[in-house]
């Protein structure tokens, strides 16, 4: 970060585009592999006709579970101070529990 520190502010904000376009782009894979893996499953499901197994259950289930710390973290980088205020609120809810 020290470079960017040295930075036109117009180099700043076509940086600042870039990472948006980069996250935007990240976000349409995410879906897309998504819809894909949906349609592979409806697709096993309809040529087996039987009900899914564990694996598969627990498969989906971790990658649900990636996609949804994924989200969770691009919506803190994209908004730092709601992600701010989240985290003192948890801090705060932390303190006061009683073990």
């Amino acid at each position: 970060m020290p470079d960017r520190e040295k930075e036109s502010p117009e180099q700043l904000d076509r940086l600042g585009r870039a990472d948006a376009a980069e996250r935007t782009g990240r976000l349409r894979r995410v879906e897309q592999s998504e819809q894909s893996e949906r349609a592979k499953q409806s697709d096993r499901a309809e040529r087996t006709g039987q009900p899914e197994t564990d694996a598969e259950r627990r498969r989906r289930r971790a990658q649900f579970l990636r996609d949804l710390t994924e989200a969770r973290e691009l919506r803190d980088r994209v908004q730092p101070r709601r992600a701010k205020v989240a985290r003192l609120r948890h801090a705060m809810r932390m303190r006061t529990f009683r073990w």
